[in-house]
Parts: C-alpha cells; structure tokens; sequence
C-alpha cells in the first residue's frame, strides 16, 4: 500500500490544489463510503469520457471517499463497457417508446447509425446511472448496519458469557457457610 504522503504529493493530484488534503476525503465511515460507491456508480453509467477524473472531481465537491469512489468507476471497465453501454441503449429506448436495435456488429460499427442510437444511449445511461447509484448507496448503508448490528450481538454475547464465568467462579470459590442469619435462629 502506498504512502498516504506519497498519492498527496502525486503530480497527477496537483489539479485539485489544497482541497485534496481534506480528510474526508480518506476517513472510511459509513457516510462516506456510501457516498463514494454512489458516486463512483453513477460515472460509471455515464458515458466513457474520463472516468477516473469526473469521479475524483466529484468526490472532492461532495467530500466522500475518494478511493473507495475511483474503486467503484471501475464497475465500468473494458470487460463490461459493451453490456454497460448497451443495456444502457435498450433503457433509454424503452423510456422513449422506440424499439431498441439488435445487437448487430455491422449496424453498431457504421458511424451513420450513431446519431439515431445517441439520445436513447444518453437517456440510459442517465437512468441507469441514477438507480445503480441509488442502489449503491442504499446498499451499502443497510449492509454497514448489518454488520454493526451483528457486531454489537457479538459483543453483547461475549460480554454475557464473560459475565456468567465470573459469577460461575465467584459462587465457586466463595466458600459456603451455613450460619445463621440472626441471633434468634441460634
């Protein structure tokens, strides 16, 4: 793992001037990691333009996460651009009301075709990029309060058993004396 002065130093990084440094953007809570798999899941169904700059650009403006975020682009990445981007068409043709294009090559690869397909591939992406990212973000709120509910069950469960052993090794080793408990009973 990097030095954390070493990526704030990055030349790369230098675009975002002091605003790089806040700590928000590095702390993990469950704010911000949700915040970040949002916005990294929203990029991704945006268009392929710079990715990895609109998300960092993104998470410094809204102060989540910043490599949890530029690790949620990547849900868009050479392997799935092309079911991405076409399920993507297929949902803005559906919100539009026009029949959606085969997957044929011939038809894709023609630049004379990209017009007509362009307006329903933008209103896809948007939609899409709007519920993924709802999704995302939802998503990982309830399965951080998962966790910490079954954390917090864990550590009530150990400190119950904790308690019972030492009240199992008190009533053990006290010694048990049958005295009465007034002067009367004697």
């Amino acid at each position: 793992m990097p030095d954390p002065r070493t990526i704030l130093e990055s030349r790369h990084l230098s675009v975002f001037g002091k605003r790089i440094h806040d700590a928000n953007l590095w702390h993990l809570n469950r704010r911000s990691a949700s915040g970040a798999v949002a916005v990294g899941f929203f990029v991704a169904y945006m268009p392929p333009f710079a990715h990895m700059l609109v998300a960092a650009a993104l998470a410094i403006a809204l102060r989540v996460n910043l490599p949890v975020t530029l690790a949620a682009v990547w849900l868009n990445n050479p392997l799935t651009l092309a079911p991405i981007s076409y399920s993507a068409y297929a949902v803005g043709s559906l919100v539009m009301g026009v029949r959606p294009k085969g997957f044929d090559l011939d038809f894709w690869i023609d630049p004379h075709n990209w017009l007509g397909v362009l307006t329903p591939f933008l209103i896809g992406s948007l939609v899409c990029a709007l519920l993924c990212a709802a999704l995302g973000y939802f998503g990982v709120q309830a399965l951080w309060r998962w966790t910490l509910r079954r954390e917090i069950a864990r550590r009530r469960q150990r400190y119950q058993q904790m308690r019972a052993q030492v009240i199992a090794a008190a009533l053990v080793s006290a010694p048990v004396v049958s005295t009465p408990s007034s002067n009367r009973q004697t």
